[in-house]
C-alpha cells in the first residue's frame, strides 16, 4: 500500500460545500520523474521515509492515481497591482487533500502545474521545470532562515514541452506539491464580498477559526472575530519582518497571494537582495516598484486593510481599524530583534545596539556591499580581540577595502566596538554563536540559481541542484 495514499485525509474544506471550490481532475502526463522529495515532511506526517519509495511519490503526485477524495480548485478573487480582479481562482493547481501532522495541526497538499481548471483563463495550467526548481529552493531557504513558510513536498518532471514568453522555449515542465497550513487567501473572502454573500463569509470565518485559530474557539463570537483579525495582523507583521531581515523580496504581494494563516507561499519571480536597497524590485513586470523590497511592510498592511471590506460583514470596522493600528507595533520590534540577532545580540536591547542597527543599515546602503556577505563575513571573522582592539574589527575580511573610509564606516566601527565593550567575556561566545546561527553562507542570489539551472537545462545534470539544496538545509 502506498503510505501517502493511505494517510488519513480529512474533508475539512470540502465539507464547507461547493460554494468555495470546483471539483477538477488532474492532467495526464507522458512521464513522471521524481526530482525532489521532502523526507523532513514525511517525518512531520508520522511516516518513515525509508518506507516511502520514489514510486509512491510519483503514483500520488505525478500520476494522481487512486484519489480517495475529490481534487478541489479553490475560488477566489484579488487585488492585483492595486486593481480588483474577479477572474481569478486556482488556474493551474488544486487542493489535493488535507492531513494532520504529528503536531495535531491540519496541513494542505496543494498542487502547482497539475493542469487546466475552470480558472485557467486561456492558460495551459502547467508549471515550468525551472519554476518548480526555483520554488523548491526558495521554500527550503526561507524555512532554514526561520521564515514562516510553505514548503515543497515533491516535484515531478512531467515530460511536456511548454512555451513561455519569459523563458527560452520549448522548456521542460513539472508538477509540484506544496505543503502548507492553508490555501485560504485574503482573496477567498474578497470573492464572497463581491458576490454579496455575508452568510458564506461568516461560514468561512468560522471554519478558519476552528482549524487555524482554535485557541479562540471558546471565546464569545463577537470577541472571537475581533481577536482573530488582531492575531492575523500580528502574524502578517511578523512574517514581513522575517522577509525583511532575510533580505527577501516576494515580488507579487497581491491579495490572492496572502494566506489567511499569515504564512508565506507561492514563490514566482522572488529574489534575495544582492545589496541593501529598499527600491530593489524582483519582478521584471513590476514597472513602478509597487512590490519592491522596502514597500513590503506597507503593502501587507494595505492588504490587511483591504481584507476589512469583506470581514466588515461580520466584524465591527472600528474594531478592525484599532487592530490594524497595531501593525507597526508588531512589525518594528520583530524586525529589530531579527536584525540584532544577525549582529549577534539576543535578549533585551540596549540604546547602543539600537544605534548600531541604524548605523549598519546606513553603512550597507552607502557602500552597497553584499547584504548577506556583510553579515556572514562579520560572523566568520568575529574574534575576542575585537573587544580590546577597535582597529582589528573587520581587518581580516574581504569587506575592508569596500567599507573602510566610506561615509558611515567610522560611526559603525565606534558603535560596534562600544557594543562589544559592554559584554562580558562569558557572553562573547554567545554573540558569536548567535551570528553564526543567523547568517548562513549559502544564499539564493540569482546567479546561483542560474548556475544550477544551466547544467539541468543543458546536460540534465541535477548534481549541482542537490548539492546546493544540501548546503541550504545544513545552514552552510
Amino acid at each position: 500500500m502506498n503510505p501517502i495514499l493511505a494517510l488519513n485525509y480529512e474533508p475539512a474544506l470540502e465539507s464547507l460545500s461547493a460554494d468555495y471550490y470546483d471539483d477538477v481532475v488532474a492532467a495526464e502526463f507522458p512521464q513522471q520523474i521524481l526530482r525532489f522529495r521532502n523526507d523532513d515532511l514525511l517525518i512531520q506526517l508520522g511516516l518513515d521515509p525509508t518506507q516511502v519509495s520514489d514510486a509512491h511519490f510519483t503514483e500520488a503526485f505525478g500520476k494522481f492515481d487512486n484519489p480517495a477524495h475529490p481534487f478541489l480548485a479553490l475560488r477566489y478573487h484579488g487585488y492585483q497591482f492595486g486593481e480588483y480582479n474577479p477572474g481569478l481562482g486556482d488556474g493551474r493547481g488544486f487542493l489535493y487533500g488535507q492531513v494532520r501532522g504529528i503536531d495535531g495541526e491540519l496541513y494542505d497538499f496543494g498542487t502547482k502545474g497539475s493542469g487546466r481548471t475552470p480558472y485557467s483563463r486561456g492558460g495551459d495550467g502547467m508549471l515550468t521545470l525551472k519554476g518548480g526548481v526555483r520554488e523548491v529552493l526558495a521554500a527550503e531557504a526561507l524555512h532554514q532562515m526561520g521564515v514562516r513558510t510553505s514548503r515543497c513536498f515533491s516535484m515531478v518532471e512531467t515530460g511536456l514541452d511548454l512555451w513561455r514568453g519569459d523563458e527560452p522555449s520549448p522548456t521542460r515542465s513539472s508538477v509540484m506539491v506544496r505543503f502548507s497550513r492553508s490555501h485560504i487567501r485574503f482573496g477567498t473572502f474578497e470573492r464572497l464580498n463581491y458576490l454579496k454573500r455575508k452568510d458564506l463569509i461568516q461560514k468561512l470565518l468560522d471554519h478558519v477559526i476552528e482549524y487555524y485559530y482554535s485557541h479562540l474557539s471558546t471565546v464569545a463570537s463577537v470577541d472571537r472575530y475581533v481577536q482573530f483579525y488582531t492575531e492575523l495582523v500580528q502574524r502578517v507583521a511578523e512574517l514581513v519582518a522575517q522577509w525583511m531581515a532575510a533580505g527577501f523580496c516576494h515580488a507579487v504581494l497581491n491579495t490572492d497571494n496572502m494566506s489567511i494563516t499569515g504564512e508565506s507561499f507561492d514563490y514566482g519571480p522572488f529574489a534575495f537582495l544582492p545589496t541593501y536597497n529598499p527600491d530593489f524590485t524582483a519582478a521584471y513586470f513590476d514597472h513602478y516598484g509597487r512590490y519592491s523590497y522596502g514597500n513590503q511592510p506597507g503593502i501587507c498592511k494595505l492588504n490587511l486593510e483591504l481584507l476589512q471590506q469583506p470581514l466588515s460583514a461580520v466584524i465591527d470596522p472600528a474594531e478592525m481599524t484599532t487592530a490594524l493600528a497595531k501593525f507597526e507595533g508588531y512589525y518594528f520590534p520583530a524586525y529589530k530583534k531579527l536584525m540584532l540577532q544577525k549582529l549577534g545580540w539576543a535578549g533585551e536591547t540596549t540604546p547602543v545596539w539600537d544605534e548600531l542597527l541604524v548605523a549598519t543599515l546606513q553603512l550597507l546602503a552607502g557602500t552597497q556591499v553584499g547584504y548577506h556577505q556583510f553579515f556572514f563575513e562579520v560572523s566568520q571573522a568575529f574574534k575576542l580581540r575585537w573587544v580590546k582592539d577597535l582597529n582589528s574589527i573587520l581587518n581580516e575580511t574581504e569587506l575592508m577595502p569596500e567599507v573602510v573610509g566610506t561615509s558611515g564606516y567610522h560611526q559603525w566601527l565606534q558603535l560596534y566596538h562600544q557594543a562589544l565593550s559592554n559584554i562580558s567575556e562569558s557572553e562573547f561566545n554567545s554573540v558569536g554563536n548567535m551570528m553564526s546561527k543567523s547568517n548562513p553562507q549559502t544564499i539564493l542570489l540569482r546567479p546561483q540559481i542560474e548556475a544550477i539551472w544551466e547544467p539541468i537545462a543543458q546536460e540534465n545534470n541535477w548534481e549541482p541542484f542537490y548539492t546546493l539544496l544540501a548546503k541550504i538545509r545544513s545552514g552552510e
